[in-house]
C-alpha cells in the first residue's frame, strides 16, 4: 500500500507520522482527501477536525485552529499554532471545544485590545497635533 509522511509543525511542538495512507481535511471550498502520489497541494485549513490513517489502522483525529497544508513528493506538512491528536472522536471533540476555542477567544480579545490601543494612540496624536 502506498503511503506518505505527515509532519505537524506548531509553535511549541513538532511531530512526524510515517506510513500515512489517507488524509482528510477541510478548506473554504469543503472537505478534500489526499492519498500517496497526490499532486502538489497548498491549502489553508479551517478551524476544526481533520483526520488521517496509517494502513488499515483506525482514523486518528487532528484538532487544529486552522493552518496551512503543503503536500509535495509524498510529504505532507501542516503548519499551525497548535494541534491535538486522538483516536477517540468524542474525546478530541471535547478537547477542541475546551482548549482550542478558549485559545481562539483569547486571540480575539487580544486583537480587540490592540485595536483599542491603536485608536487611543491615534486620538492622542490627533489631540497633540491640534495643540
Amino acid at each position: 500500500m502506498n503511503s506518505f509522511s505527515l509532519e505537524l509543525l506548531s509553535a511549541t511542538e513538532q511531530r512526524r507520522v510515517d506510513g500515512v495512507t489517507s488524509f482528510v481535511g477541510e478548506d473554504a471550498s469543503g472537505s478534500f482527501g489526499i492519498l500517496a502520489g497526490h499532486t502538489r497541494t497548498i491549502a489553508p485549513l479551517l478551524f476544526g477536525l481533520a483526520r488521517f490513517r496509517r494502513g488499515n489502522e483506525q482514523w486518528q483525529y487532528l484538532a487544529l485552529p486552522g493552518g496551512l497544508l503543503y503536500f509535495l513528493d509524498n510529504h505532507l506538512q501542516i503548519f499551525t499554532r497548535r494541534f491535538l491528536i486522538d483516536a477517540d472522536y468524542a474525546r478530541i471533540s471535547a478537547l477542541l471545544q475546551q482548549q482550542l476555542l478558549a485559545e481562539e477567544q483569547r486571540l480575539v480579545e487580544t486583537k480587540e485590545s490592540l485595536a483599542r490601543m491603536e485608536e487611543s494612540m491615534l486620538r492622542r496624536l490627533w489631540e497633540l497635533s491640534r495643540e
